[in-house]
């Protein structure tokens, strides 16, 4: 099993993009391909195999370099770009994202004609490891524009500068860069009196019913990684852990993040969710966990159970198959 989002397979050509003439050069090559964000969702061909279009620079005639960003290059089989173009090698090809917004109205029109709008999250399990990865970065990295439109120190526009990575204030000059938030998601785990390992899970109010997630939560300032985990696990279900180790980590883009995830032993039982944001927590044995689905699944005596697990492309996902596989823990 592999984390989704994070097989980037682009250099990007940190020490050439600033130069405005090799960027001007990759911009118009006839090879390099374009990806449009459009309120975060991706564009899609109109069939069921929901291969994504990466668009030519002839297919966008108004389109400026001022407005895209650069997101790397890379010497890509065509396979790597939909799961059924073909298997022919390429030369390195650039790749560059843009705002729909920020495109002639002429060209939104004929997008609305060439595909279809999805949402990645919702598409990423029918997508190569690489499509997945390259439009995830598209996606953040369009967010993050939209969102850093002025400067936090004097409040006058920002404007792009260093291929779409960075933003500099129009007035005071202050620099801007894309940061990520790391988030600490954990499995914690403990051997009960009856012999039985068991995991904790919890749910919030607003997800799909029945769906349960390993405990998750932003890294505070001043404060490692292994401490984030154990606040979080405190914090959010008042068992005590220790032992918090790294298992992987997982670009996640939406809007901002990375997932670090972690396992730890639970050193208490007893369960309070009273104190945070989680609507319920509970252990779960292997035996249990093999039943979850991602829909609701009928057990032997005709009652229908109300666990699903967190959906597959995240870390959470991962972290729990590979605790009942018993490829991470202790026990």
């Amino acid at each position: 099993m592999t984390l989704a989002y994070g097989k980037m397979p682009l250099d990007r050509c940190t020490n050439q993009r600033n130069n405005k003439r090799w960027l001007s050069t990759e911009f118009n090559h006839p090879d390099t391909l374009f990806c449009v964000i459009n309120d975060g969702m991706s564009l899609f061909e109109q069939t069921d195999e929901l291969n994504p279009i990466y668009l030519s620079k002839t297919q966008l005639p108004t389109l400026h370099l001022d407005s895209c960003i650069y997101l790397g290059k890379g010497s890509l089989a065509k396979g790597d770009l939909s799961k059924d173009s073909g298997k022919n090698k390429l030369a390195a090809v650039s790749i560059f994202t843009i705002d729909f917004n920020k495109l002639h109205f002429s060209t939104q029109e004929e997008l609305m004609e060439v595909g279809q709008w999805q949402g990645l999250r919702k598409v990423t399990a029918n997508l190569s490891a690489i499509d997945a990865s390259i439009l995830a970065l598209a996606k953040g990295l369009v967010h993050w524009h939209i969102s850093h439109q002025f400067c936090g120190h004097c409040g006058n526009a920002n404007r792009a500068v260093e291929a779409g990575h960075a933003r500099r204030c129009t007035d005071c000059r202050n620099m801007s860069f894309p940061r990520t938030d790391p988030a600490v998601i954990m499995l914690v785990e403990k051997m009960f009196s009856d012999g039985i390992p068991r995991c904790l899970l919890g749910r919030q109010a607003s997800w799909a019913e029945g769906m349960y997630s390993t405990l998750a939560g932003f890294v505070d300032p001043g404060e490692t990684l292994e401490q984030a985990v154990i606040r979080e696990v405190i914090e959010e279900s008042a068992i005590e852990i220790e032992n918090p180790q790294y298992v992987a980590s997982q670009p996640w883009p939406f809007p901002a993040s990375i997932m670090l995830g972690f396992t730890a032993v639970a050193s208490s039982e007893k369960i309070d969710t009273n104190q945070d944001s989680l609507e319920d927590a509970q252990w779960f044995s292997r035996q249990q966990l093999s039943q979850f689905s991602l829909n609701n699944s009928v057990t032997d005596d005709g009652d229908c159970t109300q666990y699903k697990m967190s959906s597959g492309d995240s870390i959470s996902s991962y972290l729990i198959t590979a605790w009942l596989n018993k490829e991470i823990g202790q026990y």
